[in-house]
């Protein structure tokens, strides 16, 4: 095996010649670098050779980069089509359908790209092969396998503890409460409990636990509640009152600014929603197929099957209900958060949310009063010519609210804190549904408002990348629109892509076919039976000739029939005789007759 030769270590005269005449030759033209290297050969008293060996230490080679490296003969619009048809023909699940070869074939054939080059030596054009497009997709940063990566995502921060919480719901599939008095939670048996077995799935579905999950962002504190059936807003509101309610002298309690819930029926149907809205809370849901907005929940569930539940399996006396099994999770909570350092803030759970002030701190009411405000929808009232709204035996001011007229309806709801302080609900220039409290007006008192507490923050995002971009520019050539907006429009519409100038038929159609010539064959010899015309008798025939002949029939015409076909005559005589009777005169009728 030859080993990369290794220059002795040169004095620094040598060293610096040498490093002179690998700078001279990259800067040389081309084909002049033997005259270089000989030359300094001749200077050092040593070989070419040696030269080029000592040289090679140095730099790897004294080629020159070509002017034209790096770039195609597929220009920039050829590639983001061909690129956008092959995106297009991409399955939900990132199946790509159509190949690079059929997607440059489709496009070639109905005129949107050449996808070649001249060749400057013969004037022919030629065109570019399938290796040369997908280099040049690759150059371009236009490959599918590109544009699928996933999008940088950016690191949220929360401004305190109470800021923002997670919350997440989780099935619990190893354990269940079954119905029967006396048993304990039982790890559910994979031979059992599989899917091609849904009806034991079924017969236990009202007893599966369900785990809830509650995460402070800024300290991290996990909070956790278990409940039974299935995830619903009941279940939801329930736990977010465990968490919210103070539990003795435990960490951990009081009213979030923000919550984050993925989006469900059960996160943000009206009961919770009623909750959040009533207690000044902005609740936010998360895009869909965006796990990652809320990793630290998605993580922090994790932490509790593996750090928690697995201890279950191992009690002597494992909890039987479900009241028993939250005062476990309670033991553990406490354990956990007051023990275990946070790798991110290098500090326990519960003491970095010791850390929050009286201000950050807002103290949940009573659960009854929190049921209630969730369990009761906003009413609507209108506002009078005083700019006031009457609610629960109280009149308003609302004169503050945007946009509020006269006569129009306000959606007014219950504040859980204070009786003389009602809710009232609009959406601000954004779109986002803002809770604004107004003080009820008193008798010989100047009413007052307060000013609605800050909904949310603004979350900054990553600059788009050459990807993103390309992305969002292939959408709109694809949905041929000028806009993201209107690109996501033609899309959710159903629109066909490329505004359905493109016919991927065409290279089936315009591609000429071969003529076949008919192949001789051998008849079938089929023996066809013989078919019968009806026979008539003469009477028979009488009658249907007479209906042939209406009142043109006469006695004449019978005795003419039964003298010329005693035996009868068939169906498919009856044109024929009909014809000839229609000829004779009634002395050729007679004279026929007394024959």
């Amino acid at each position: 095996m030859n080993k990369q030769p290794v220059m002795a270590r040169p004095n620094l005269a040598r060293w610096q010649y040498l490093s002179d005449v690998a700078r001279r030759a990259d800067e040389a033209p081309h084909g002049e670098c033997s005259a270089l290297y000989a030359e300094a050969a001749e200077q050092l008293g040593v070989s070419v050779a040696t030269v080029m060996r000592d040289l090679a230490t140095l730099r790897p080679s004294c080629r020159k980069r070509r002017n034209d490296a790096g770039q195609s003969a597929l220009t920039l619009a050829e590639a983001r089509a061909i690129s956008a048809y092959m995106l297009d023909s991409s399955r939900k699940n990132g199946k790509q359908l159509a190949s690079l070869e059929e997607a440059v074939e489709v496009l070639r054939s109905n005129g949107e790209i050449a996808a070649g080059r001249l060749d400057e030596s013969t004037g022919e054009w030629v065109a570019l092969s399938l290796s040369a497009i997908g280099r040049a997709l690759y150059t371009y940063n236009l490959h599918p396998e590109q544009l699928r990566r996933p999008t940088p995502k950016t690191a949220l921060a929360s401004l305190h503890p109470n800021h923002v919480w997670q919350i997440d719901p989780s099935l619990c599939v190893l354990y269940y409460l079954p119905a029967a008095e006396g048993e304990a939670i039982q790890v559910m048996d994979e031979a059992k409990f599989y899917k091609n077995k849904p009806a034991n799935i079924r017969r236990i579905e009202k007893e599966r636990v369900w785990r809830y999950v509650i995460t402070d962002h800024t300290s991290g504190v996990i909070f956790v509640h278990y409940v039974l059936g299935a995830e619903s807003g009941v279940n939801l509101l329930t736990a977010f009152i465990h968490a919210a309610c103070q539990r003795g002298n435990q960490p951990f309690y009081g009213i979030p600014r923000l919550v984050m819930v993925d989006p469900g029926s059960a996160n943000t149907g009206a009961v919770f929603r009623n909750a959040c809205r009533a207690l000044g809370i902005t609740l936010q849901v998360n895009v869909p197929g965006q796990p990652w907005a809320k990793g630290q929940v998605e993580k922090a569930n994790d932490i509790v099957e593996r750090s928690f539940e697995h201890r279950l399996k191992f009690l002597a006396e494992p909890p039987t209900t479900l009241e028993q099994l939250n005062s476990a999770v309670e033991g553990w909570m406490a354990w956990f958060n007051g023990t275990k350092v946070h790798g991110r803030t290098g500090q326990t759970r519960f003491g970095v949310w010791q850390s929050i002030t009286a201000e950050q701190l807002v103290l949940a009411p009573e659960p009854a009063v929190i049921r209630a405000v969730a369990m009761a929808k906003p009413e609507p009232r209108k506002v009078n010519v005083q700019l006031e709204v009457s609610f629960r035996g109280r009149s308003y001011s609302v004169a503050q609210i945007p946009g509020v007229q006269v006569g129009m309806q306000l959606q007014v709801m219950r504040n859980p804190w204070h009786e003389d302080v009602a809710g009232i609900v609009y959406k601000d220039a954004d779109g986002r549904e803002v809770v604004q409290l107004v003080q009820a007006l008193e008798l010989n008192q100047y009413g007052f408002q307060v000013d609605a507490p800050v909904i949310g923050e603004t979350y900054r995002s990553h600059a788009d990348t050459q990807l993103e971009t390309n992305r969002k520019e292939l959408e709109r050539l694809s949905m041929a629109a000028g806009t993201d907006a209107e690109a996501a429009a033609q899309r959710k519409r159903g629109a066909t892509p490329f505004g359905g100038k493109l016919d991927p038929m065409k290279p089936i159609t315009d591609t000429p076919l071969p003529e076949y010539l008919p192949k001789r064959g051998t008849e079938l010899d089929v023996q066809a039976p013989t078919i019968q015309a009806l026979r008539l008798t003469p009477v028979d025939a009488a009658r249907r000739l007479r209906a042939r002949l209406g009142e043109a029939w006469t006695g004449e015409h019978y005795r003419w029939l039964v003298q010329r076909y005693p035996e009868g005559v068939t169906e498919d005589d009856l044109p024929s005789i009909e014809a000839a009777m229609r000829r004779l005169t009634p002395f050729s009728l007679r004279a026929v007759g007394g024959e």
